[in-house]
């Protein structure tokens, strides 16, 4: 599992976008009717235009977990509390995961909805991780950032995305140099006085959340629980607010609010789902500095007295350390014991990989591969080995089946990209290296792989025709001058 080193910069990011920890307690607004005024400050279009820009910058930090497993299980939970608050179908939400130690989840305008390690490490239960992003998902129903803005009216649109993009780019590490740190948390400062959440706006999004908590299968009292552990400071020392998110606790009374309006809703009695588990194991592991402290973490308790969950955290550590063996003996027994669960399957295979039995751990992708067809973490880390023992052709059909049926993420269209690259298909590599580029907002370089693939010797006709087709797609949503720019382009190329 691939380590992600943790910048302090981050912090940043929680400052200004829309946190848990701020507010305070006051009285309720209504639902903002359709035809809001806060359209005529920013519309749901220019709201998807500035979420898209910043995760741009999100993306280029390499703050991003781009583990499938715990990728694919933030959105499965996330999406099934976005169904029930975003009943008129207006809205549509991205989920993903920030390596940060800070407990925190923030939106971004156009549904981006990020979570940081840290709080998932933290939460005690999946009904306290529900709370927490029915949260967030209904700051983006209700449109708070827009609200705020039009509430404020003192800065423009164009000067909002100026300078959330100029403190993302902090987050991103454009610059080592201090002062453009300081000027990036002043920036920060700046932001959070003009986009700050009004006390309803908090306890507006704490009313539709828990509603959106109980109506998906959680216990609604999940989001009241976590704030709890906020303002008692029982999460590990290290995963503490920073010192500015503090500035804005949750009070005594909102956690009372919280905790009247669950018992509106008639008890639920849950219990953690296996994947919740899984996914909070996996960034335990990856959030611990070295492989041996990832280890000691999962042997502090005799292996017999162990949950099954507690187990597979310990045979992850062991891959991390290098003690491939002993890995594949709890994967085997895990996946004996519960051949339901897909991570286990995943982890048998990744460790005969990691052991050099090449053939046993292909014979294991595909007994899983029959039980879980198209399963996406499945199906990249089964991609993923084919491409390590070469077999890239394989690699890249299976990799087009499943993203013509799931959509990707940028990563797994680099992925496939680099499938298609190993197996000599240097026109349909060059094609997906351009939807890559499309798809985190550089339409002049996606344009140019465009152009490279039609350079490409033997091209089929109808990869002709459907290249240049994109283009002329992708040319009208370019603004003046990045038709200048591409057509510079194609002049010195």
């Amino acid at each position: 599992m691939r380590k992600i080193s943790v910048r302090k910069s981050a912090i940043v990011l929680s400052c200004v976008c829309l946190t848990l920890a701020i507010g305070s307690p006051a009285a309720e607004v209504n639902l903002p009717d359709i035809g809001s005024p806060a359209d005529a400050v920013l519309s749901k279009n220019d709201e998807a235009q500035l979420g898209r820009a910043i995760m741009r910058q999100v993306r280029a930090s390499g703050e991003l977990v781009e583990d499938p497993q715990v990728t694919e299980y933030i959105n499965e939970i996330g999406h099934r509390l976005a169904a029930q608050a975003n009943t008129d179908g207006n809205h549509e939400f991205t989920f993903f995961v920030v390596d940060s130690p800070v407990v925190n989840a923030f939106a971004l305008p156009g549904g981006f909805i990020g979570v940081h390690t840290g709080l998932l490490e933290a939460t005690r239960n999946e009904d306290e991780l529900a709370g927490v992003l029915s949260h967030e998902v209904a700051h983006v129903t209700q449109r708070h950032i827009a609200r705020s803005i039009h509430a404020s009216q003192r800065q423009s649109i164009l000067s909002t995305a100026i300078m959330l993009g100029a403190i993302l780019a902090g987050v991103a590490g454009a610059s080592g140099d201090a002062l453009q740190g300081g000027i990036a948390v002043a920036q920060g400062t700046a932001a959070q006085q003009q986009i700050n959440f009004t006390r309803s706006n908090e306890y507006e999004a704490d009313r539709v959340g828990i509603s959106a908590l109980a109506a998906a299968g959680f216990d609604p009292q999940g989001m009241g629980s976590f704030f709890e552990v906020i303002s008692r400071g029982n999460t590990p020392h290290e995963y503490r607010m920073p010192e500015f998110l503090r500035t804005h606790p949750v009070s005594s009374a909102r956690i009372a609010e919280a905790r009247g309006r669950a018992r509106d809703y008639a008890p639920v009695h849950t219990t953690d789902s296996i994947t919740y588990g899984i996914a909070r194991t996996r960034m335990i592991v990856n959030g611990k500095d070295t492989p041996e402290d990832a280890v000691r973490f999962f042997e502090r308790e005799a292996y017999e007295y162990q949950s099954d969950v507690e187990r597979y955290g310990r045979a992850i550590a062991y891959m991390r350390a290098g003690r491939n063996d002993e890995a594949n003996r709890i994967f085997e027994e895990l996946a004996s014991k519960d051949p339901s669960v897909i991570a286990y399957h995943i982890g048998l295979a990744d460790s005969l990989l990691e052991m050099d039995l090449i053939s046993e751990s292909m014979a294991a992708f595909e007994r899983a591969l029959e039980l879980f067809p198209r399963n996406l973490p499945l199906v990249i880390h089964f991609s993923e080995a084919l491409l390590r023992v070469g077999e890239p052709d394989r690699a890249h059909k299976m990799l087009l089946d499943l993203l013509n049926n799931v959509p990707p993420t940028p990563e797994q269209v680099r992925l496939i990209a680099r499938a298609a690259t190993a197996a000599g298909e240097a026109a349909e590599a060059n094609y997906y290296m351009a939807e890559y580029y499309f798809m985190v907002g550089d339409l002049v370089g996606g344009v140019s792989f465009l152009r490279r693939a039609l350079q490409v010797p033997d091209l089929e006709e109808i990869q002709r025709i459907r290249f240049e087709a994109r283009i002329d797609f992708i040319r009208q949503f370019m603004s003046e001058e990045q038709l200048q720019q591409m057509q510079r382009g194609a002049a010195t190329g």
